[in-house]
């Protein structure tokens, strides 16, 4: 993951809470926090938990359950922080490839749409089994292939036009680069964890307008820094041609879609 991938920080961080969580994180927060809640964990670790679209559904779902939600970047828990009180939670800044917890400590560990920027997926994953007490479950969400997912699909061929010399790849590379099922089951299974079930789920994906799918993603996700690497000062600029081509694509007004992702229960 190179630095940009990581650079939820900053304007980039705000901008992924207010644009991009209620249009594609919240509808899946709360799918996976209701499978998470049919266990009944008492408690629950969030890796890459980000702004906390998946920590509000577990505290919400789970009310005598203690959550502990950790992410890389302290930006994004800091806007957790912000909308979350509760003496049941507990945040902290840590790396997913050292969780600085003792072995099976938690009931559940959940983490939605953060595998993909693993550096080393395997030890990730490894530590994720170490930290499951004995029957617990992984609960784990990537996004699927980026022609699966038509908001992203279309910011990334309108902003890889705008630089037909170098284009941009963030979204095909990262968010879109990790969705083969036999690959992912096979990583868990070497991570030590035995029955791995998965499924795709398609859910609706709305917004207020092309322009809020086009600052949502050309500014508050790592693309940011790949368009003003290639452009500086014409940032507003190409989300402007990008919000044109989406309003194209999907009208004036109120957008919609679908969105798809695949999810993985896998038991210690």
């Amino acid at each position: 993951m190179t630095a940009s991938e990581k650079a939820f920080t900053g304007s980039v961080a705000a901008l992924y809470e207010s644009h991009m969580v209620p249009m594609l994180f919240a509808p899946y927060a709360a799918d996976l926090a209701a499978r998470v809640a049919a266990e009944h964990p008492a408690e629950v670790l969030e890796i890459a938990a980000g702004t906390g679209a998946v920590t509000a559904e577990l505290l919400a779902r789970l009310p005598d359950a203690a959550i502990t939600a950790t992410d890389l970047n302290q930006a994004m828990l800091d806007i957790a922080a912000a909308k979350l009180a509760s003496r049941r939670l507990r945040m902290r800044s840590c790396n997913a490839q050292e969780l600085p917890f003792d072995d099976q400590s938690f009931d559940a560990v959940v983490c939605q749409f953060g595998a993909m920027f693993f550096p080393d997926k395997l030890t990730a994953y490894r530590e994720a089994r170490r930290v499951l007490r004995p029957g617990g479950t992984y609960f784990l969400s990537v996004w699927d292939d980026l022609e699966s997912n038509p908001f992203a699909a279309v910011v990334h061929e309108m902003v890889a036009n705008a630089f037909p010399d170098n284009p941009p790849e963030f979204f095909r590379r990262m968010p879109h680069g990790y969705h083969d099922v036999a690959v992912i089951t096979a990583t868990l299974a070497s991570a030590g964890f035995g029955t791995v079930h998965s499924e795709r789920l398609t859910l609706p994906c709305r917004a207020p307008s092309a322009e809020h799918v086009a600052v949502a993603m050309c500014q508050g996700t790592p693309l940011r820094p790949e368009i003003e690497q290639r452009a500086p000062g014409r940032l507003d600029a190409v989300t402007d041609k990008v919000a044109t081509a989406l309003g194209r694509s999907f009208g004036k007004g109120p957008v919609a879609t679908t969105m798809r992702a695949i999810l993985f229960e896998a038991r210690a």
